[in-house]
């Protein structure tokens, strides 16, 4: 059994970041002996977080914090403007420090303005979500959203350090920890059998939120650092081998764009993402596991995470067309001008990107996705 607490550093764990990344119990409490380096330290942190742990996090009260409204509406220029004079307002420089604490809104907007303040000041993660935790505050990428789409504006900037401590988990809503889940299955997709095969066994006991810190989490969430470091080292600028992170993330995107952001969390969207992206792949003759595919809706479906649309939006308020979602493709991050690609899955553990499918398989695609009824494709 590892230690509750373990330091995953370039130089000792096979070339993973290039920054410490801790993860275990009482990580959090680290912030204050690694902030030394530092002229000055400043915190931005999440308003619900800072009213939860604030107890629990006594540095805290010695460094200057800017409360951010929780809610994927705080990735905006108006936050990144009052971000950024915050820096200003308490006397930052390029040798200062500002710690994010909360979810991936606030490590993205974050580290934003961190890389924008005087061309460029440091900042460290310290991640309160389950998706930040395996995904988000990892990896150096920073946002914030348009009208046009998600993560529009953004740099890479690199963290000084990232701590992750499943504390915070125990305070999660639903949502927010089935987000979590969403990215944690497009992770242990990209990974080894092993970690797929011990999410598949471990999924019951996984769906439901307010779990205690334990060994198997941490083992569960170092395992997703490591495969995200995996495939960032070699390309930590995202024009090759990262683009496989984004597994699930073309189609979430524009589910996010068409419902309006904040209307479905980031990681449940991906899980639907990752059920179209498969069904794609299968379909253009890509997949070369069939069966992983149904391993696959299965495994969401024991996380009790949606595989379409009506899984999770029932309302007949809320019901988005075709158009909207094709719209949302159009101004993907990734793709080229007006013109989406994709990563499709082919086995586990291997993708290809930067695939085009061909605009009648999309329509086909988003109306089964849409449909309420059970489409037959439905394992």
């Amino acid at each position: 059994m590892q230690p509750a607490q373990e330091t995953l550093t370039w130089e000792e764990s096979g070339n993973l970041f290039a920054y410490p990344v801790l993860v275990g119990t009482d990580a959090r409490l680290s912030v204050l002996p690694l902030c030394k380096p530092f002229d000055r330290v400043v915190c931005l942190g999440d308003s619900t977080v800072l009213r939860l742990h604030f107890g629990s996090l006594p540095w805290l009260e010695t460094i200057p914090t800017l409360e951010l409204p929780p809610g994927e509406g705080s990735k905006s220029w108006q936050h990144l403007e009052a971000t950024v004079d915050f820096l200003a307002s308490t006397g930052c420089s390029r040798r200062s420090l500002l710690v994010t604490l909360g979810g991936g809104v606030v490590s993205d907007l974050g580290g934003l303005a961190a890389s924008l303040f005087k061309r460029g000041m440091g900042v460290a993660h310290v991640p309160t979500t389950l998706l930040a935790q395996v995904d988000a505050s990892i990896g150096g990428k920073t946002a914030i959203n348009l009208a046009a789409g998600k993560n529009l504006v953004g740099t890479f900037h690199a963290p000084q350090f990232v701590l992750i401590d499943p504390i915070f988990l125990t305070t999660l809503p639903r949502t927010e920890w089935q987000a979590g889940l969403g990215e944690v299955v497009k992770t242990a997709l990209l990974a080894r059998r092993p970690i797929w095969q011990a999410l598949q066994e471990q999924a019951p006991s996984l769906c439901q939120p307010g779990q205690q810190p334990s060994s198997a989490w941490n083992e569960l969430i170092r395992a997703c650092v490591q495969t995200k470091a995996q495939w960032v080292e070699s390309d930590p600028t995202e024009q090759g081998s990262r683009k496989a992170l984004n597994l699930g993330h073309t189609f979430a995107h524009a589910i996010e764009h068409a419902a309006g952001y904040g209307a479905i969390p980031h990681g449940i969207a991906v899980a639907m993402g990752l059920v179209l992206a498969f069904e794609a792949s299968r379909r253009l003759g890509l997949l070369e596991q069939f069966e992983l595919e149904s391993s696959l809706q299965a495994t969401l479906q024991a996380l009790g995470l949606p595989l379409r649309w009506r899984d999770w939006q029932t309302d007949p308020g809320s019901r988005l067309e075709v158009a909207q979602l094709q719209a949302g493709l159009l101004h993907d991050k990734k793709g080229a001008a007006f013109e989406p690609r994709f990563v499709l899955p082919l086995a586990l553990g291997q993708v290809r990107w930067d695939v085009k499918i061909p605009e009648d398989l999309l329509h086909e695609l988003w109306t089964t996705f849409l449909s309420e009824r059970k489409a037959e494709t439905d394992r």
